[in-house]
């Protein structure tokens, strides 16, 4: 248990949603500027593949590193340090003119993204103690409106002729700037006496079982994000190429996704302070999995619109569920538990469009659909594990 002042915590949950935003904002931006990058560098698609590989791998390892420095240092100065770093890093790509500046450039980009991602939950998880009702999900929910916003900046800015170093520069620029006045704002947990007292007698995560529980919340994350990054790459060429419609109407599948899974995150919270964790993860998987299921099978667009639209509310929110148990296992140690479990959901990520992308060679692409939903199906066989991770917590 935590002690915080009664109007802090309301501060750091406005300041907390400024940096889940300015992270999905800082991403879209990178993300709309990708062909537009690629040109000026002169590299080819596997080329930029390859970087786009090391971005994951750097982030991974910033993740990693991440984790341990938010216990040690503090909240207060690692997330807003995470988010000037990600801000400085985004001026790079814009600049690049060769493969290998790129590649350097998005080692700093993916470092930085990596780093910021786990601090900036750990923090979550710190200002989601001092609530009475669960508020994670929301967090993410900003998350998805800061890349909203990006796309729309960088279509506009991409209409009117900017150059990607210009608009890459100014998004950095922000970036720096919010991140230094929001950190200002952020709370560090505090433990109370009582649970000072048993610090010593009670080595609450260090243990073989609790160990084990983290890589278990691990797994369940990277299947469910690798059902999420599924969805990012290949909904809307399921429609084009199985339904046969034509690129615009495709983009559709994305969009219901992504607007579902939006709107069921700033829901989630009310939900699950009624049903508790554990159903929001069995129950949204199951609805993921039947969703999934609808779309592959689907043989109208209108039918396979509504199960995109299922699947994305379905999987909107099991990870933040499985992110507040990882943190709240032991909160001397939030941070690196949470790192291994943000950690491997982010793997998933990586993994699901490739995965697909591999298996279309030997099935067609709805067949391969498959394997995102007998993953949710893992999730709703094992979200119990969230109940095993409350016990452990109290």
């Amino acid at each position: 248990m935590t002690v915080l002042s009664p109007p802090r915590p309301r501060v750091a949950r406005v300041a907390t949603w400024i940096f889940f935003g300015l992270n999905g904002f800082a991403v879209g931006m990178w993300v709309v500027h990708i062909p537009s990058i690629e040109r000026a560098t002169a590299i080819s698609h596997s080329t930029l593949g390859a970087l786009l590989l090391v971005l994951g791998g750097a982030a991974f390892v910033g993740m990693q590193v991440a984790g341990p420095l938010a216990d040690r240092l503090g909240h207060r100065r690692l997330v807003p340090a995470a988010g000037v770093l990600l801000g400085l890093a985004l001026v790079g790509p814009g600049l690049a003119g060769s493969w290998w500046a790129l590649g350097l450039s998005l080692l700093l980009v993916g470092f930085g993204n990596g780093a910021l991602d786990v601090a900036m939950n750990s923090h979550a998880v710190v200002v989601e103690r001092a609530y009475p009702r669960p508020i994670m999900a929301a967090f993410h929910a900003m998350w998805s409106i800061g890349g909203a916003i990006a796309a729309v900046v960088g279509a506009a800015t991409l209409g009117a002729g900017v150059p990607a170093a210009v608009s890459l520069g100014c998004c950095g620029a922000f970036c720096v700037l919010a991140s230094l006045v929001a950190g200002r704002f952020l709370i560090e947990a505090e433990p109370t006496p009582a649970s000072a007292d048993t610090d010593a007698a009670e080595p609450a995560s260090t243990g073989a079982a609790p160990t084990r529980l983290v890589w278990l919340l691990g797994a369940v994350a990277f299947a469910l994000m690798l059902a999420e990054g599924v969805a990012n790459d290949w909904a809307a060429l399921h429609l084009e190429d199985v339904l046969g419609t034509t690129t615009s109407t495709a983009a559709f599948g994305y969009g219901a996704f992504a607007v579902a899974m939006t709107v069921g995150r700033f829901a989630t919270d009310r939900v699950a302070a009624l049903v508790g964790p554990v159903a929001i993860v069995r129950y949204g998987s199951a609805l993921a999995a039947v969703g999934l299921t609808a779309a592959a099978l689907a043989p109208w667009v209108p039918l396979a619109l509504v199960g995109w639209a299922l699947f994305g509310l379905g999987l909107s929110g099991g990870v933040p569920q499985l992110f507040s148990a990882a943190g709240n296992l032991d909160t001397r140690a939030s941070g690196a538990l949470m790192a291994k479990v943000v950690g491997l959901g982010y793997v998933g990520l990586l993994a699901g469009p490739a995965l697909i992308g591999g298996l279309t060679r030997w099935m067609p692409l709805n067949v391969a659909f498959a394997v995102p939903v007998v993953l949710c199906v893992f999730a709703v066989a094992f979200a119990p594990a969230l109940t095993r991770a409350d016990r452990s917590a109290g």
